[in-house]
């Protein structure tokens, strides 16, 4: 069964580089750096496309629709409890700092509304999970979280500025978390990803 790598984020030009849309910026670096065609996937108010990564055959996704309703998009694409646990579900996280990546299965949302709306669409919670850190940290790496509902907002729809060639160091190194997961597996690389600096 091929895996199926979906990239979360709001569709629409104003949204194209802001921090909420991490995700899909991934899925875009993937289907570059593969040759990767992404279409125009109607059924599933998409964007999707197939190929091989590591080995592994896959289909990257970038849902067309907005964020809390993404599992609409998946659902017409994962059809079935068993694939979802082939299924790499790539979001913003604002519980760790920027440059952090984490993978990890199963378990809550965290209050996030896109990886929400999968857990809903698709009637499960055990897929796996690449949790890209956005928020601000300290020199001395303490979190910076925004704190209340504006800011939290602001921060989201914000691009990343002075950020950006952390950003793009860290967009490297989630594509890299991916290409460990589909040649090692999840486990080792879970064991691997997390421990990286």
């Amino acid at each position: 069964m091929a895996y199926t790598i979906v990239g979360l984020g709001n569709p629409g030009g104003e949204y194209t580089n802001t921090k909420h849309n991490v995700g899909r910026m991934v899925i875009d670096l993937l289907s570059d750096e593969y040759g990767i065609e992404m279409k125009e996937h109607k059924a599933s108010t998409s964007e999707k496309g197939a190929g091989v990564i590591e080995g592994e055959k896959v289909t990257l996704l970038s849902p067309n629709t907005f964020m809390n309703k993404s599992g609409s998009s998946v659902s017409k694409v994962v059809k079935s409890v068993k694939a979802a646990e082939k299924m790499i579900v790539i979001y913003d996280e604002l519980d760790m700092p920027l440059g952090k990546i984490k993978i990890s299965f199963g378990g809550g949302s965290g209050g996030h509304k896109g990886v929400d709306s999968i857990m809903r669409g698709l009637k499960t919670k055990d897929f796996i999970r690449l949790r890209v850190g956005i928020s601000a940290a300290t020199p001395g790496g303490k979190l910076k979280k925004p704190k209340g509902e504006d800011k939290v907002i602001k921060h989201l729809m914000s691009d990343f500025g002075k950020d950006k060639t952390v950003w793009n160091k860290t967009k490297k190194k989630a594509r890299q978390a991916i290409e460990l997961i589909l040649a090692d597996g999840r486990m080792k690389a879970q064991g691997e990803v997390n421990s990286w600096k």
